[in-house]
C-alpha cells in the first residue's frame, strides 16, 4: 500500500502533462480518455459533466439511476439518434413529451397507435373497417368507425 499525506498529489507523463491530480476538493483526470472496466461501471453521488460518454464498440451504453430520476439538460437541446436500430422509451407510468413554445412532430410514413381505444359499433349497414381519429376535450384520442359524416360525437362516452 502507498499512502501520501500532502495538500496535493499529482502524476505527470514523461512530457510533463498532468495525468492525475488530487487535492482536498477535487480529483482531476487529465488523460484523453477515462476507461472504467469494473462490472458495475462507475458510481457518482452527484452530477456528472462531460462532453462525451461512449461505450466500447458493439457494447451497450447504460445510464442508470436505480432509486432516483435521471436527467439530461442542455441549453441548446438534447439530441438522441440511433443510426442502426430503434429508440425505445419504456415506463411503468406515463411518458410525457412537453414543449413550451414549439410543437410535437411525428415525422414518419407510418404512425401506429395499436392500443388506441376503438368504439365497437358503426353506422348501420357499414361493413368497412374505416375509422376516424377523434379527440376528447382533455386530448385523449380514440377511433370511431367512419360514416358519411363524423361519428365522434356519437361515441363521446369514451371521453368520460
Amino acid at each position: 500500500m502507498v499512502e501520501v499525506q500532502s495538500q496535493q498529489f499529482q502524476i505527470s507523463s514523461k512530457e510533463g502533462k498532468s495525468l492525475f491530480t488530487v487535492d482536498e476538493s477535487k480529483v482531476v483526470v487529465g488523460t484523453d480518455r477515462l476507461r472504467v472496466t469494473g462490472p458495475e461501471g462507475a458510481f457518482f453521488e452527484h452530477s456528472v459533466e462531460t462532453p462525451l460518454i461512449r461505450a466500447d464498440p458493439f457494447q451497450e451504453l447504460r445510464l442508470e439511476s436505480p432509486t432516483r430520476s435521471l436527467s439530461m439538460d442542455a441549453p441548446k437541446g438534447v439530441h438522441i439518434q440511433a443510426h442502426a436500430g430503434k429508440i425505445k422509451a419504456l415506463s411503468q407510468m406515463d411518458i410525457i413529451f412537453h414543449s413550451n413554445d414549439g410543437m410535437l412532430v411525428l415525422d414518419s410514413e407510418t404512425v401506429c397507435l395499436p392500443k388506441l381505444v376503438q368504439e365497437t359499433w358503426g353506422p348501420v349497414g357499414s361493413s368497412q373497417r374505416l375509422y376516424e381519429v377523434c379527440v376528447c376535450p382533455d386530448g385523449k384520442l380514440y377511433l370511431s368507425v367512419a360514416g358519411t359524416s363524423t361519428t365522434c360525437h356519437e361515441n363521446s362516452h369514451i371521453c368520460s
